[in-house]
């Protein structure tokens, strides 16, 4: 069994892997070009782990800004984490020692394999912990061409907004219904023009969630034992 789930986990993250690699070379070879080695790089890929969080990162880093200005910038990108959590409380109630890190490492790709799959913890585990790797081995990567290569450095964090977009895509592609991404496009372009570019995330992602309640999408993931 645990071969078998080995062998599920290193073919559904295939596409994660080719992603990560590239994603995380920038954010190395980013932090490299702002003064920071592949240390720092690896620490936070080792243990914030937050993708586009991570980029945003380096320039709250290098403008020195308050830890309160950290708190609100992390809680507005990441906001979307919230309801992830919610859908995966049933998922994940029987992991075990695992499930610490299974809260920890569900990143976007992450979450797309985990929660298109039967409940397996041990599946579950070994996804995560392959996604991440990928993500720390692109980023010593990057890092390390970041100290040899010189080059100009701007719009690589362009990266990540592609992955995205790869994701909704096959998503759309290979999903039966989609409710929840025409949802997620319509509210999201609503609140970007309603309250601007700093502040529409999070009533888009309480909108959206109230949605996908409402039509029963995360119903059944959300209750709990009792």
């Amino acid at each position: 069994m645990r071969s078998k789930n080995i062998k599920r986990a290193v073919k559904a993250t295939l596409p994660v892997m080719a992603g990560y690699l590239v994603l995380g070379a920038g954010f190395g070879i980013v932090m490299k070009a702002n003064g920071y080695g592949i240390g720092w790089a690896l620490a936070m890929s080792l243990f914030l782990y937050a993708g586009s969080m991570q980029y945003i990162g380096v320039g709250l880093l290098t403008s020195g800004v308050s830890l309160l200005s950290v708190a609100l910038t992390t809680l507005m990108v990441n906001a979307r984490h919230l309801f992830y959590g919610l859908s995966m409380v049933e998922k994940y109630q029987d992991a075990g020692a695992k499930k610490p890190y299974l809260i920890f490492s569900l990143t976007d790709e992450t979450y797309s394999i985990v929660c298109s799959a039967e409940k397996n913890p041990d599946y579950y585990f070994l996804v995560s912990i392959l996604d991440q790797s990928y993500w720390v081995l692109g980023t010593a990567i990057g890092s390390v061409l970041g100290s040899v290569l010189r080059f100009n450095t701007e719009g690589i964090d362009f990266a990540l907004t592609a992955l995205f977009l790869t994701v909704f895509t096959n998503q759309w592609l290979h999903g039966k219904q989609h409710f929840s991404a025409v949802c997620g496009v319509v509210v999201s372009v609503a609140c970007l023009l309603l309250f601007g570019p700093d502040r529409f995330l999070i009533p888009a992602m309480l909108i959206i969630a109230a949605a996908l309640v409402s039509k029963g999408y995360i119903k059944k993931e959300v209750k709990t034992d009792g």
